[in-house]
């Protein structure tokens, strides 16, 4: 199993910036991609953005392109989320995530990922 750990979440106002870390430990040589989702209150969690852990190969969902960046530390088992430019409607607690799968290519379904962190959450006040 894997486990993660995010960190990085608070309170910013909106335009401003915050980074999400996100650190696996345990069997992480079963990682192929890992990925960031997000819920907030009364909503389903859904897909911000993913990266393959061997190519580096990135997806947004359409909602951040442009704002959010990802990207991946492999030395330290680590995956970032910068967040740029947030809004009021970024605020939700935000999930980093696991892919087990070597077919990984961008699907935005959380199915896909079989670990989860605790999630760490993001405050955007207007």
């Amino acid at each position: 199993q894997v486990q993660l750990v995010e960190s990085g979440g608070g309170l910013v106002q909106a335009g401003g910036s915050l980074r999400l870390a996100c650190v696996a430990s345990g069997r992480t040589a079963s990682m192929y991609a890992m990925g960031w989702f997000r819920q907030a209150p009364g909503k389903e969690r859904e897909f911000v953005a993913a990266i393959t852990w061997r190519g580096g190969s990135t997806y947004y969902a359409d909602s951040v392109k442009g704002r959010f960046a990802i990207s991946r530390d492999k030395a330290k088992n680590t995956v970032l989320l910068e967040t740029n430019n947030l809004k009021p409607e970024d605020t939700a607690v935000y999930y980093c995530a696991a892919c087990h799968s070597i077919w990984y290519s961008g699907s935005a379904d959380e199915a896909n990922f079989g670990s989860w962190g605790q999630g760490t959450q993001i405050t955007v006040s207007s």
